[in-house]
């Protein structure tokens, strides 16, 4: 009688063989089917890394768009936290608006650019909070 089955010889060391001849005395088990059982689940667990390598570009592709996301944010926080610290402490007080104030906003515009500019290069992009509650500078 042919079996579908492939005959193979090969050595344990002493602890794994008393322990699989342990398994194997229980009823309904075999050294067989034990291994077998033990072989299929190892080969499975090397299929996670097939699927690592078919979803890894993927996952590369959305680590770049969220650094992307994340890089944009923080020049809009940035910006955003410039702005109220300008209208709160330098522009307390707005004149009446006339042909000098147009020029003035737009070189204050130009200016708080820069700084921003300034700003995101010396932090790498990253946002911060420039004022507590008591006034002091502080860092993230």
């Amino acid at each position: 009688m042919k079996t579908l089955k492939t005959r193979h010889q090969f050595y344990l060391p002493d602890e794994l063989s008393a322990k699989l001849d342990q398994l194997a005395s229980k009823p309904g088990n075999s050294k067989s089917s034990i291994l077998t059982e033990a072989l299929a689940s190892w080969f499975e667990r090397k299929a996670v890394n097939e699927l690592d390598d078919r979803f890894s570009p993927r996952m590369d592709r959305q680590l770049r768009v969220l650094n992307r996301v994340e890089s944009t944010l923080n020049v809009a926080a940035e910006m955003l936290d410039l702005y109220v610290q300008h209208q709160m402490t330098l522009l307390a007080y707005q004149p009446p608006f006339d042909e000098e104030s147009n020029s003035l906003g737009k070189r204050r515009y130009r200016l708080f650019m820069d700084q921003v500019a300034r700003r995101l290069g010396a932090n790498q992009g990253l946002a911060r909070i420039t004022l507590s509650h008591d006034g002091q500078e502080r860092k993230p």
